[in-house]
């Protein structure tokens, strides 16, 4: 299943702020949490297979899970 990718226009800002070596690696980490969401991220808080954490050297996202729609949508950058 290829899960689609969703971030509202101001997790987009974020994310075009961020200086283009890290932008590109976090682009490829979301790129592969929309192949496998579970085996690219780790759980948030209590695992309930809904809140993800993608975490990268200098960079992390929290990630929403929606498993009915098929989306994994970006609610927080931090770098």
């Amino acid at each position: 299943m290829s899960w689609k990718l969703r971030m509202d226009v101001v997790i987009e800002a974020a994310f075009d702020a961020l200086p283009d070596d890290v932008r590109e690696r976090l682009a490829l980490a979301l790129a592969n949490a929309c192949t496998d969401p579970y085996a690219s991220t780790t759980p948030f808080g209590e695992d309930d297979g809904v809140m993800r954490l993608l975490v990268l050297p200098d960079v992390m996202a929290v990630l929403l899970i929606t498993s009915a729609l098929g989306t994994v949508r970006v609610v927080q950058i931090d770098h």
